[in-house]
C-alpha cells in the first residue's frame, strides 16, 4: 500500500463564543479546523489475518481506517428489529454456519440466539457483532472494537475472534483505544496513529490464566442454572465440580451414575461456562478433567449433546470417541427401546453420543475424593 496523505478540514463559524475561546487561550483565529495524517501501511508485504489500529481517542484511528479500508469499516451491524438474532445473518448461510460463528466467538447460548439483538446484554451484542464479522467473506474492519464491554469480556472475546478468523482463513481489523487487548487478540500487525508507528508482529500464545478444578456442593448450580441452554434442573444424586479462575467459579460440571444393561458407568449431566468466560475452552477443559477423574473409578464415562459446535469439537478431540452419530432422540413421552431400561428420554432433537477414551487421572481423583 502506497503512502497516503489524509487531510480533513471543518469550517468554523466565528460566533462570539468561538472568538472568546480564541482570546482566552490565545488561539490563532481561523475559519477552518484542519487535521492531517501521513500513513503508510505496508499490508501487501506479508500474508496476514488480524490487524489492530490502536491509540487514544482523537488520534485519528477511525478517520484513517475509513480512508484506508473504505466501506469495510463497521461500528455495528444492521439487525432485524423484533426478529430473532439468527434471522439477521446472511440468507445464504445455514443454521450450522450461524451456530458455528456464534459459538466460535463465545456466544454459546441457543435460547439467546432466538432473541432480538436490541434486548441482548452489552456483552452478548458485542459477541453477536463479532459473529457477523465472521459471516462475511470479505475483510471486516470494526470501529470502537471492545470499547463498550467489560475488560474481561473484551480480552476473552478478542482471543476467541482471532482464533476464529485464523481458523476460517479470513481477515479482520479492530480499531480500538484499548491496549490491553493486544496480548489477547495477537494481531499480525498494529498501527498507532499517534506515533505513526506500524509494526509487524509474530503471533504468540495468549496470556496464561490459572484454572483450578474443585469438588463443589450442588447448591452452586444456582449460579449457573440460567445459563444452561436446555434445562435448569439438576439431579439430586449428581456429583458436582467447578472450574475456578482467581477463586471465581466460572464453569460447572455435574456427573450422574449411568445404569446400562451392557456397560454401566458415568454420564456427564450439566456443563455450563459463564458467558463472560466463554471462548477460552474452559468448559471443554472441565469436561475432559472430570471425565479423566471419573474414569479412575474403573467405569466408562459417556456424554450426549445436541449443541452443533460442541459435537464438532468432541468429534475432533482424541480424548473422545463418537459412539452414536447425530440423530434424533426419541420424542418426549416415549421410552427407551433398550431391553431392561425404561426411562423417558429427551425432546425430539438431534444428539450425538461420545465415550471418554483419554488419559485417566488417578492423582486428581484421590484429591477430589472420587476414589
Amino acid at each position: 500500500m502506497s503512502l497516503v496523505n489524509i487531510v480533513r478540514e471543518t469550517p468554523i463559524e466565528r460566533t462570539p463564543r468561538v472568538q472568546q475561546i480564541e482570546g482566552i487561550f490565545e488561539l490563532t483565529s481561523s475559519t477552518v479546523s484542519r487535521e492531517e495524517w501521513t500513513v503508510d501501511l505496508p499490508l501487501e508485504e506479508k500474508d496476514w489475518n488480524v490487524g489492530l489500529i490502536v491509540g487514544p481517542s482523537g488520534s485519528g484511528k477511525s478517520t484513517i481506517a475509513r480512508e484506508i479500508f473504505g466501506n469495510t469499516l463497521m461500528e455495528s451491524f444492521s439487525w432485524e428489529k423484533g426478529k430473532a438474532l439468527v434471522d439477521s445473518f446472511p440468507a445464504h448461510q445455514s443454521i450450522k454456519d450461524i451456530s458455528f460463528a456464534l459459538s466460535s466467538v463465545g456466544f454459546g447460548s441457543p435460547p439467546n440466539w432466538l432473541r432480538p439483538y436490541d434486548v441482548l446484554s452489552t456483552g452478548e451484542k458485542f459477541r453477536a457483532d463479532l459473529a457477523r464479522c465472521l459471516s462475511s467473506d470479505e475483510l471486516v474492519v470494526m470501529d470502537e472494537f471492545t470499547s463498550v464491554v467489560d475488560r474481561v469480556v473484551a480480552q476473552i472475546g478478542s482471543n476467541a475472534m482471532a482464533k476464529a478468523v485464523r481458523r476460517k482463513g479470513g481477515r479482520f481489523v479492530g480499531v480500538s483505544c484499548h491496549y490491553d487487548i493486544i496480548e489477547w487478540l495477537q494481531p499480525d500487525w498494529t498501527y498507532e496513529p499517534s506515533d505513526n508507528k506500524f509494526t509487524w508482529r509474530s503471533v504468540r500464545r495468549r496470556p496464561e490464566f490459572n484454572v483450578t478444578i474443585k469438588r463443589v456442593n450442588r447448591s452452586l448450580w444456582n449460579k449457573f442454572s440460567k445459563y444452561h441452554y436446555l434445562n435448569h434442573d439438576i439431579n439430586k444424586t449428581a456429583k458436582c465440580f467447578a472450574a475456578f479462575v482467581d477463586d471465581i467459579p466460572v464453569a460447572f460440571e455435574a456427573v450422574l451414575s449411568f445404569p446400562h444393561p451392557v456397560s454401566s458407568g458415568w454420564r456427564l449431566h450439566r456443563t455450563v461456562c459463564l458467558p463472560d468466560y466463554q471462548g477460552l475452552g474452559i468448559g471443554t477443559m472441565l469436561e475432559d478433567k472430570v471425565a479423566s477423574v471419573m474414569r479412575a473409578t474403573g467405569k466408562p464415562v459417556y456424554n450426549r449433546m445436541s449443541h452443533p459446535a460442541i459435537i464438532r469439537a468432541k468429534a475432533k478431540s482424541p480424548s473422545w470417541k463418537m459412539t452414536s452419530k447425530p440423530k434424533r432422540q426419541i420424542p418426549l413421552g416415549r421410552t427407551s427401546s433398550i431391553k431392561g431400561l425404561s426411562s423417558t428420554l429427551a425432546r425430539n432433537r438431534m444428539t450425538a453420543a461420545f465415550k471418554y477414551v483419554g488419559k485417566i487421572d488417578y492423582e486428581s481423583a484421590k484429591t477430589l475424593g472420587v476414589i
